[in-house]
């Protein structure tokens, strides 16, 4: 027979004592706390203790939660083996917070098949006089215990410590159908309360109720270690701490529900206002983007209760709006919301407009009257591009005034050219003239009927000279070009060497996708088109552009818009394309056009 070794053994029976503990049961469960009476700011430490093996997550705390606040549970086990008998306990530790005065009962608690006894626990108030009790501890304060729904309260929240601690930690209060921000920065001060000197910290929080009715602001929870009253103990290189926990008194606040009278959106606040970014000036100019920026500022509510901001403009202005901006910023122990939109306005007309006024109202939580946060409505003027036809027709006038004037000049000079004429031989000025000329004593007259005749042979003979060179010249012409195609004749002929070289700068901008350098290349282009006028054109003055106006139109809206849709490259893609199919598309009517000129104009040209 095989001996086996001792260490063998003994593996074996420490093996085979980690196993039973598995499939035996819990002997007893017994429960404690580590204090009672208990204060109301102070926190209970309830032990539960399972004597035997019993799977972590068996307890349950739930019972608890009708008199207490359960805090975080720890948990814990332990083996130990005497005289080969092994024994194994398990612990959960949790922290109870009494909320009010009065005789509660902690429940029965059950572990698997055992259970705990009943704990009956007094809950005092605070003593003032019990100098160990009052080290440390949290104060609560409200400015309103009545107000509003959606009004924002102030919640102040004061930790007093009478000596260092280590460490902790201060949870935010709760609040049922409630929004909570902490407001700012942590506040640190000393203060003496009842003769002790104390290091305050101070924490403020804004509470904004998103229901009516009466509810409960609960306290916040403070955690901490501080040392241990023996600081003679120690462990190693580290002094013994002991945990403490307090806890904040609750606060009961009335919600009101909004007014009857009510019928807008709601908005309480202390004060509500509008402002705007709008180029100054009061003369805008058709065809040029104007940029419009409002914002709605709101006290001591969140940016999701802010409204929309109204946006009324009259049917001759392109409207682009942008993505509106929300935020929520603290200043001065209070929330400030913002909403801000900004606007591309596009006059498409000249003349007087009027911008309507932008009102929201909102409730005054401190009259508890509706007000009204407005924008005036403001007048502008509209004008045509630049002003340059304008301009041009206070040239043409001008040239007419100094036309008007030659005839009189003229006239003045022949009255003077006959008094000169009509003075004796013997004058000074006719004398010499004579004997230059050696002329005769014929009369004046005569001779201006002959100079009239001449001159009339003359340009006749003039004309049909010029006219002969320019029916040698169109032949010579169209027999060189008589291999050439019609449309390219018609090309080199009649389409200008401008409007070929703005065509090819448009297209260029437009495969780029250089979204800033198209609405320019193509407003050169259609001013070719249009005789190179100086009035800034559009894409309606001519039946064969007007199909570009959709895709320009989308291609603003890309430009000042920022909305996801509009700045997605593939939409520009999209619009670049149905752009240059466009002017691909009207450029061509325009030699279709050109062309049907050309064949009405060359049957008055002799063959």
């Amino acid at each position: 027979m095989k001996v086996l070794s001792k260490s063998t053994s003994l593996t074996i029976l420490f093996t085979a004592l980690s196993i039973l503990p598995a499939h035996a049961d819990i002997n007893s469960v017994e429960a404690t706390i580590d204090k009672n009476p208990v204060m109301l700011d102070e926190a209970i430490r309830l032990t539960v203790t399972a004597d035997g093996s019993a799977d972590r997550d068996a307890f349950d705390s739930s019972p608890l939660l009708k008199d207490f606040v359960v805090g975080r549970t720890s948990v814990s086990s332990q083996t130990s083996i005497v005289n080969f008998d092994a024994k194994r306990s398990t612990t959960w530790t949790t922290t109870l917070f009494p909320r009010k005065e009065g005789t509660f009962t902690i429940p029965s608690l059950r572990v698997e098949n055992k259970s705990t006894y009943p704990i009956e626990v007094t809950v005092i108030p605070v003593q003032e006089q019990s100098n160990v009790a009052r080290d440390y501890f949290v104060t609560t304060d409200i400015d309103l215990t009545e107000a509003f729904l959606n009004q924002q309260l102030l919640y102040t929240v004061k930790l007093h410590l009478s000596s260092n601690i280590e460490r902790g930690s201060l949870q935010a209060p709760e609040m049922e159908n409630a929004e909570i921000r902490q407001l700012g920065d942590d506040k640190q001060y000393t203060d003496i309360k009842n003769g002790r000197r104390y290091q305050i910290i101070e924490r403020q929080f804004a509470v904004v109720p998103q229901a009516s009715g009466e509810f409960t602001l609960r306290g916040p929870v403070f955690t901490g270690e501080v040392m241990a009253s023996n600081t003679n103990q120690r462990f190693g290189f580290f002094n013994r701490t002991q945990q403490i926990n307090r806890v904040g008194p609750d606060i009961v606040v009335n919600i009101k529900p909004i007014p009857r009278d009510i019928d807008y959106p709601w908005l309480p606040s202390e004060m509500v206002r509008l402002d705007e970014e709008w180029p100054q000036g009061d003369s805008f100019v058709v065809g040029e983007p104007i940029t419009r920026i409002v914002t709605l500022t709101a006290l001591g509510v969140v940016e999701e209760q802010l409204p929309e901001i109204p946006e009324f403009y009259p049917p001759t202005f392109k409207l682009y709006p942008d993505q509106s901006n929300t935020t929520t910023v603290e200043k001065n122990q209070s929330l400030i919301a913002q909403r801000q939109t900004s606007l591309a306005i596009i006059p498409t007309e000249p003349g007087k407009m009027v911008l309507p006024e932008i009102t929201i109202p909102w409730f005054n939580t401190l009259t508890e009257k509706t007000e009204y946060a407005t924008i005036p409505s403001q007048s502008i003027t509209v004008v045509a591009a630049s002003g340059e036809g304008k301009n041009a027709a206070s040239t043409s006038e001008n040239q007419s005034s100094a036309n008007s004037t030659a005839p009189s000049s003229s006239l003045e000079a022949d009255s003077t050219q006959e008094s000169t004429q009509g003075r004796p031989e013997n004058s000074t000025q006719q004398t010499p003239a004579k004997l230059q000329q050696g002329t005769s004593d014929t009369p004046w007259p005569n001779n201006t009927v002959w100079l009239v005749i001449s001159v009339l042979a003359l340009g006749w003979l003039v004309t049909f000279m010029v006219l002969m060179l320019y029916i040698r010249r169109y032949r010579t012409i169209d027999h060189k070009n008589a291999g050439n195609s019609q449309n390219t004749r018609l090309t080199n002929k009649n389409s200008d060497s401008g409007e070929n070289q703005a065509y090819k700068v448009l297209m260029q901008a437009v495969k780029s996708k250089n979204v800033s350098q198209v609405d320019t290349a193509l407003q050169l282009w259609l001013r070719s088109l249009n005789g190179n006028t100086k009035v800034r054109p559009m894409p309606d003055d001519l039946p064969e552009t007007h199909a570009i106006k959709e895709p320009l139109d989308k291609l603003h809206k890309s430009r000042f818009s920022k909305t996801s849709e509009a700045t997605d490259s593939a939409s520009v893609d999209i619009i670049m394309a149905e752009l240059a199919n466009a002017i691909d598309v009207a450029r061509s009517s325009y030699l279709k056009r050109q062309k049907g000129k050309e064949a009405e104009l060359s049957n008055l040209y002799p063959t």
